[in-house]
């Protein structure tokens, strides 16, 4: 997924080097939350709350698009994503795990 993304990435960057100039890392964080804003009214119409277009087919593309941005964000910032995943699954694995056999623990 992450060499795609990158693929993506760098057809985007020829076509804004050809039009304007290459984004910025925090135009690419911008660009990440109009996706959210996006994915936001997605779910919402999912779940009936209200009318969107697209259907399915717009959600799926929305989230494929979200995490396009964490892969590009994850390199940009050189962080692992896969390496840090694992060991945050871990950390909250263990945490909740241990929240679930104390039943004293507040939630």
């Amino acid at each position: 997924m992450q060499l795609q993304a990158l693929e993506i990435r760098d057809l985007y960057d020829a076509l804004n080097r050809r039009d304007h100039r290459v984004w910025r890392t925090d135009e690419f964080m911008l660009g990440f939350m109009g996706d959210i804003g996006d994915l936001a009214k997605l779910i919402m119409a999912e779940e009936g709350a209200r009318e969107a277009a697209g259907g399915r087919a717009a959600l799926e593309h929305e989230l494929a698009d979200c995490l396009w941005s964490v892969l590009i964000l994850a390199h940009l910032y050189q962080v692992d994503l896969a390496e840090v995943f694992r060991r945050t699954m871990a950390e909250l694995k263990g945490a909740v795990s241990a929240q679930l056999a104390d039943p004293g623990e507040p939630a």
